[in-house]
């Protein structure tokens, strides 16, 4: 068997013209096979796909792949295995789709290494087992499946614009020619032949493409800014360094299809006239360090990046930092340190990087989607980019899905689709028939969507309208057993324990919120008179302490640094008021507020509930009916481990 790695044959959303439109003759020339082989447009032999992303290769892919290596041997099946990254529906993996010569290509689902031989033997044999198949890939050329869907009808893809997922999942990310047969780097080409810098920053403006990072900023207007400035050296700085709980969408980009990010620096490099140029990575991202520094050679060994590339005088070397997971440290200002050697942590501005950024030069910094999305703007024009989206929202927008929703993943949206069609649409709802309560969009700076905006439209100025914010893309989904004040306790532990400490209201004033919110769900056995009092009293300051947080600390990061708990406040109050007045978690989470009672007809009298209780709480004598002392309960749960008749339950 040949183990190689290729590409797929076609993707359910392929919207980019630039996805698999002409060629620059330059670079046709160059590759060994012709586009359309690459392409998987013509298949000499059966090619087998695996999706080989993180989440693919955490579900099990590895195994799966290597079933197939073996299923091939035993039975000769020269069959060419292939790995790719993710296509998006990380809840199905382990992905494998199979592509027969002159027969479309058809995806299966959950397939781990066990069912490997069963549907290699049916699909050989032209017939389509019912193992979770998820659809067939449309092509003109090729004879579908009869009674099997196709994928781009899938609820999850129909809804979908793929412009920077265009890739994912169908190319090999570890060569440079499958990139080129649909179409890549033929930007870069022709920006290079036909267009100056001051060109493809106008082209940039014209699109009203914003930053992605989470700020929504200009793009074209930051390079302006860049360009405008002096300097013996100006640098560009990709920020891959997403920190936010849920987020995973930088990661499966590069994973997938890293000579995209490579191109895209390399047009902003170009226009705002730097020559060197870094991407800044955390260290927990090895796969996706491993595709990108094999893209960066084999870029540099084809002239599309290094000295004179395609000898228009244009010079770029572009260098991996990697950075140990610090979430400040996505904050600008503190990346910029990081790379120099300092600490990570924030400067004032002004001045802003664009004037004095790294060791002291004009810099730009943009994160992984901003970038991915410069090719294809480039190759099709500002006007393609601006016809999708709202008036001040353009293009698309990669989020990821996560937490109680039906289908998690990687989806690309047109800027404007509303919440609800993203949750319950692409996303599938809530499973096990539960009422959705909110969506955390943004990470920790960000805020919760409660169900009564769940037809917001999705874009920078909407969201703002309910106390959210774009952020970089997580979309945390949670149902009716949430605790919201438990969510708000959560995402400021994560603040606090994150925090640089630079400035006094990030450090000192998240530490205090925190203590406030463990206070509300504190137990009543583990409090006295005084905490009871504190207790009352911090809430009523919890808000004001809050818009001092917001309008004093530093650097973004510190300044919405409150948004879960400014955002959980106005829209769940009742649950917070049930915390603190009626000592109850509604949604029976925090183990302090949970009261626990014996089933007086189950208990046996064992008493090993009353031993193993750590506060006492527990009362009665041997072979008679015990019960729990409220007052000193602390709600541990340790009743509940061990009693063996199930005769304790949570109230």
């Amino acid at each position: 068997m040949k183990a190689t790695n290729s590409t797929p044959v076609s993707h359910p959303a392929d919207q980019s013209p630039a996805a698999g439109g002409a060629i620059a003759p330059w670079l046709a020339d160059r590759l060994n096979d012709s586009p359309p082989r690459l392409r998987r447009d013509l298949v000499a032999q059966p090619v087998v796909f695996v999706g080989a992303g993180t989440c693919g290769l955490g579900a099990g892919a590895k195994k799966t792949a290597q079933a197939v290596r073996d299923y091939c041997q035993a039975h000769q099946f020269a069959a060419e295995l292939v790995e790719v990254g993710c296509i998006g529906m990380c809840s199905a993996e382990p992905l494998l789709d199979i592509q027969m010569p002159g027969r479309t290509r058809i995806s299966f689902t959950h397939v781990t290494a066990d069912c490997v031989p069963a549907i290699l033997d049916a699909v050989r044999n032209d017939q389509t087992p019912e193992h979770e198949r998820l659809g067939q890939f449309r092509h003109p050329d090729h004879r579908p499946y009869a009674g099997v869907p196709f994928i781009d009808e899938h609820p999850f893809f129909a809804p979908q614009t793929r412009w920077v997922l265009a890739n994912c999942g169908r190319i090999d990310p570890t060569r440079i020619e499958e990139y080129i047969a649909r179409g890549g780097y033929t930007a870069l080409v022709q920006a290079l032949n036909s267009k100056t810098p001051a060109e493809v920053i106008t082209e940039v403006e014209l699109s009203g493409l914003r930053g992605r990072g989470g700020g929504g900023f200009p793009t074209g207007r930051k390079w302006r800014l860049a360009r405008q400035n002096e300097g013996s050296q100006k640098y560009l700085i990709c920020n891959a360094d997403e920190g936010d709980p849920g987020a995973f969408m930088d990661r499966a980009v590069i994973e997938g299809d890293p000579h995209r990010l490579l191109e895209g620096m390399a047009l902003a490099a170009y226009a705002i006239g730097a020559s060197k140029a870094y991407v800044y990575i955390r260290a927990e991202y090895p796969l996706a360090i491993e595709r990108l520094k094999r893209a960066i050679q084999q870029a540099e060994e084809w002239g599309l990046l290094g000295r004179n590339i395609l000898d228009s005088g244009f010079n770029l070397t572009v260098v991996i930092k990697q950075g140990a997971g610090a979430f400040v440290c996505g904050e600008e200002t503190a990346l910029i340190h990081s790379i120099e050697g300092k600490r990570g942590m924030p400067r004032p501005r002004p001045p802003y990087p664009a004037q004095n950024g790294l060791f002291g030069k004009p810099t730009v910094i943009n994160n992984v989607e901003t970038l991915a999305n410069i090719p294809p703007l480039i190759a099709n024009g500002a006007a393609w980019f601006n016809a999708v989206g709202t008036a001040s929202s353009k293009g698309t927008k990669v989020f990821a899905l996560s937490g109680k929703v039906t289908n998690t993943g990687l989806i690309e949206v047109a800027m404007g689709t509303s919440m609800r069609q993203i949750i319950f649409d692409l996303g599938g709802g809530t499973p096990g028939g539960k009422k959705y309560k909110a969506v955390q969009i943004g990470g920790p700076s960000g805020g919760c969507i409660p169900e009564q905006h769940l037809d917001i439209q999705v874009d920078y100025e909407s969201l703002k309208t309910v106390g959210a914010m774009m952020g970089s893309g997580g979309l945390v989904v949670m149902d009716e057993d949430t605790c919201m004040v438990d969510v708000a306790k959560f995402f400021m532990d994560f603040i606090q324990r994150e925090s640089c400490g630079k400035c006094i209201p990030c450090r000192e004033g998240t530490k205090r919120m925190l203590e406030i919110l463990e206070a509300i769900t504190r137990g009543r056995g583990q409090e006295t008179g005084n905490q009871a009092l504190e207790r009352f009293k911090g809430v009523m300051h919890l808000a004001e302490l809050a818009e001092v947080i917001r309008d004093t600390s530093l650097c973004g990061l510190g300044q919405t640094a409150p948004n879960p708990v400014i955002s959980t406040l106005r829209w769940f109050r009742h649950e917070y008021e049930s915390h603190i007045f009626e000592r109850r978690c509604p949604s029976k989470v925090c183990p302090g507020l949970l009261e626990y009672r014996i089933d007086a007809e189950r208990c046996k009298g064992c008493t090993l509930c009353a031993k193993k209780c750590p506060a006492g709480a527990i009362m009665g004598v041997a072979k008679s009916p015990h019960y729990v002392i409220t007052d000193k309960c602390i709600g541990c749960g340790t009743c509940v481990e061990v009693c063996r008749f199930q005769a304790v339950a949570v109230v």
